[in-house]
């Protein structure tokens, strides 16, 4: 069965890499969340796509030059509903409150924390006694970083992400599997693709569901719930 995981969270309705989202998507029927981190000047990894705070807040400026402290005082969310920006200790302490769930990180490159970012990541998931593989997963485009993470959290599935203009990588570099995006999977045919990106397409969705996919990513949580169940029940 195809797990659901909510890409940043329930993006489609929240915004992004947020508390909120991942609380709302957690309280789904899914197979977990997906986040992305970020390392600020002060050495802390926070929940964060881009490297700058800029599109995602009512602030300006690089994670990287930027203190936890100063990050906390911006807005992540909206107006009416404003949001702090969630340390990745915060998100596994919440995911560690939803047994069966998990969470898959995702670390980008280049990153001016180069190595230390993966580094980071690691020491926090042994802190929180997650290194088991049960509630944690790594993602990356970058094949050091996978290689990285089966070094430091052999226990802990990782994927390595596709560049959907290149071929299908042959050596997973120490991943347990391959992160096509939906376009790839279907163009290379693949059979039963690990974790498959950003499915938010109904007719995307239903082939997945169809292909025997282990995780599925999509914005749009609760409507892959609704598909996942109708074809349960037909």
């Amino acid at each position: 069965m195809t797990g659901i995981i909510a890409h940043r969270g329930n993006t489609g309705d929240t915004p992004e890499n947020t508390r909120g989202a991942f609380e709302q998507s957690l309280a789904l029927d899914i197979a977990g969340v997906e986040c992305d981190v970020n390392m600020t000047k002060d050495g802390h990894v926070v929940i964060i796509h881009d490297l700058t705070v800029d599109r995602t807040s009512n602030g300006s400026g690089a994670v990287a030059e930027l203190e936890l402290a100063q990050l906390r005082e911006l807005n992540f969310g909206t107006e009416d509903s404003p949001e702090q920006i969630m340390l990745l200790d915060e998100l596994l302490e919440l995911v560690a409150d939803h047994p069966g769930k998990r969470v898959l990180i995702e670390t980008k490159h280049p990153s001016p924390a180069g190595a230390t970012l993966e580094e980071a990541v690691a020491d926090i998931v042994r802190a929180r006694g997650m290194d088991d593989g049960e509630q944690v997963a790594c993602i990356s485009f970058n094949p050091e970083a996978i290689e990285r993470f089966r070094t430091l959290l052999p226990r802990v599935p990782s994927f390595l992400l596709c560049d959907p203009s290149e071929e299908l990588p042959t050596d997973l570099r120490g991943a347990t599997g391959l992160g096509p995006s939906i376009a790839q999977a279907q163009r290379e045919s693949m059979r039963e693709p690990a974790y498959v990106w950003t499915v938010n397409q109904p007719r995307e969705m239903d082939w997945c569901l169809t292909h025997g996919v282990e995780l599925m990513a999509t914005d749009l949580p609760q409507l892959a719930v609704d598909l996942s169940h109708g074809k349960e029940e037909a």
